[in-house]
């Protein structure tokens, strides 16, 4: 199969990347106290050194006592933490590899009594977790205040230590999506309501990273239909709910949608072949990221995500060449085998590592 259309250059705005390989975000956990040391520095660079256009990190913790729930997932403030971030984009950057950091706040999906804070309860719009329970009170206006204030921090914080962008975390339940969710927004102010006007908490949170980092610094937001536990669950049920949803985000300075799903060869909406990453990209007329299961082999495809275990790459150059999206994820492929990229543009397809549980286990 003919993959050099993956490998063609991309340039959005001051962004630019060598290929369209974008490493996903994936939770690793192996930063001690929330510092991230030489062991996740040389694991990003030989992604970058493998062949990957642009790393985005794992997910990083925005100042707030209940921001994440294990004492390893690195933060994304402090001296020290901000030290060990700057170093990671020495070495990516060394690579000729480009890379941002995912700003993430987990919200309700935090259990009281989790480290890395004890104290600290999960926070959320209404207060309920994604079962729709009540947990904890309803953020208050000046709680949320604080909050849009430590993901503008972040972002300016990303842009001194020399990263190249910014990602949000939108998606899968965390605290931005259970604003734009209404089983975990019930809001009756103006951070409630109905789907734009659930998406009112994102829009000062990306307004107020775009005032920190200036107009030229790219901004990406992921989301995601699915929740964690909840994979059928919908923001958007047609594609006019997508675009009344994607309007405010789009228009508030976003400037790159990264549109998780669970496998990216399915289709969003009955009636077209458009994938989520697909239509984000029609509505909104900005670049989109697809992700799901891409670059997995057919065994694991076939036992955890139901597919038929057809080849999903040839799918995926099928769609980029119809230029239905600008960028594509790669997830635990890329955990499992660091040049993944490399090996699959030169042929050596048989010579990548396939990913199993055990993968995760280490830094390789």
């Amino acid at each position: 199969m003919n993959t050099e259309i993956l490998f063609q250059p991309f340039t959005a705005g001051n962004l630019t990347l060598s290929n369209r390989v974008v490493m996903a975000p994936m939770t690793r956990a192996f930063s001690p106290d929330g510092v991230p040391g030489a062991e996740v520095a040389a694991y990003y660079r030989r992604r970058a050194e493998g062949g990957v256009g642009l790393i985005i990190t794992e997910g990083t913790a925005i100042q707030h006592p209940s921001a994440v729930s294990h004492q390893n997932i690195p933060n994304f403030h402090g001296e020290a933490a901000l030290a060990g971030w700057a170093k990671v984009v020495e070495e990516v950057h060394a690579a000729g590899g480009r890379i941002m950091p995912q700003l993430w706040h987990v919200g309700m999906a935090r259990s009281i009594g989790d480290l890395p804070n004890l104290d600290a309860l999960p926070i959320g719009p209404s207060g309920l977790n994604l079962a729709g329970e009540k947990v904890t009170e309803p953020l208050t206006p000046a709680e949320i205040e604080n909050l849009v204030a430590a993901y503008a921090q972040a972002a300016a914080d990303a842009k001194r230590v020399g990263f190249d962008g910014i990602e949000l975390h939108g998606a899968h339940g965390y605290l931005i999506d259970q604003f734009f969710w209404e089983h975990t927004n019930k809001r009756t102010d103006r951070y409630g309501g109905d789907l734009a006007g659930r998406t009112t908490f994102a829009v000062d949170v990306i307004e107020a990273c775009r005032r920190a980092v200036g107009p030229d610094f790219p901004i990406v937001l992921r989301f995601s239909q699915w929740k964690a536990g909840a994979y059928d669950a919908k923001l958007a049920h047609t594609p006019e709910e997508l675009a009344r949803f994607l309007e405010p985000l789009s228009n508030a300075g976003v400037d790159i949608f990264h549109c998780s799903t669970r496998r990216f060869w399915l289709p969003e909406f009955e009636g077209s072949e458009l994938n989520l990453a697909g239509w984000t990209k029609k509505l909104t007329g900005k670049p989109s990221i697809t992700v799901g299961s891409v670059g997995l082999n057919s065994d694991f495809v076939t036992r955890e995500a139901g597919d038929s275990g057809e080849d999903n790459i040839d799918r995926l150059l099928e769609k980029i060449a119809k230029e239905e999206f600008d960028l594509v994820a790669v997830g635990r492929a890329l955990i499992a085998d660091a040049a993944w990229p490399e090996k699959l543009r030169s042929g050596r397809t048989e010579e990548i590592e396939p990913f199993t549980p055990e993968s995760t286990n280490t830094l390789k």
